[in-house]
């Protein structure tokens, strides 16, 4: 059991991660994602696994930092971090060929050399899931477990979607827990589909979430466009 941890009377704001942040941001969301589904499907050996994840979040994050805004945290004033997230803008969601080459020895590392072919298997079963239509992608969110059901998580994971809404932008996640699919449909996502992982993996749940309607002009609003075109006796 984890006790329940206060947070501070002056609340906690969001922001970019700092480089410098790294570090905390993947022991965060290691311990978020110890009891994952498909992380323990990949890494199933739970003496280690924290330690794992942690390092592939590592990865992960420096894939991520060349995107503005890629990295976000929730943050106290005492510089504690209870929630962080990982974003990916339109069509910046996969890493390039070059990148992902490169990067083999560290996931090596992650899984191990006889976990790669489970890994590899994941990450193409997702790739040939995910949409084509641009869209931001949430691949990670994780909240300090001693805080979660505070809001913290869902104030953070809101800010892209309030984003995506002004441009008009859908968004994409894939849920890995059953039991986090009403917490996404509170923020508009909707499943899709089941993923099935092949050799008997666990079900991801493919979430995707359209943009809200822009409201239309009142009819106040109208009517003064109306009243301002040439011609109109009202007016002149």
């Amino acid at each position: 059991m984890y006790a329940r941890a206060a947070l501070p009377a002056d609340g906690y704001g969001i922001r970019r991660a700092r480089p410098a942040e790294s570090s905390t941001v993947a022991a965060l969301l290691a311990c978020a994602f110890a009891d994952d589904p498909v992380m323990g499907w990949m890494i199933p050996d739970p003496s280690d696994r924290v330690h794992r994840v942690a390092l592939y979040f590592e990865l992960a994050q420096r894939q991520q930092r060349p995107r503005a805004g890629a990295v976000r945290v929730a943050a106290t004033a005492d510089g504690r971090l209870p929630a962080a997230a990982l974003w990916s803008g339109p069509g910046r969601w996969a890493a390039s060929a070059l990148q992902a080459l490169a990067a083999l020895p560290r996931y090596a590392r992650v899984f191990g050399v006889r976990r790669m072919g489970r890994a590899a298997e994941v990450q193409n079963t997702l790739h040939e899931a995910h949409p084509d239509a641009p869209h931001w992608y949430l691949p990670a969110l994780g909240t300090d477990l001693a805080v979660q059901g505070a809001g913290v998580g869902s104030a953070l994971v809101q800010e892209q979607p309030a984003h995506c809404d002004r441009l008009g932008q859908p968004a994409y996640l894939e849920s890995s827990k059953a039991s986090n699919v009403p917490f996404y449909e509170r923020l508009g996502f909707r499943v899709t589909r089941e993923i099935r992982l092949p050799d008997g993996g666990p079900p991801l749940w493919p979430m995707w979430r359209d943009p809200a309607p822009r409201p239309g002009p009142s009819a106040g609003e109208r009517t003064g466009r109306e009243d301002r075109r040439p011609g109109n006796g009202l007016a002149q």
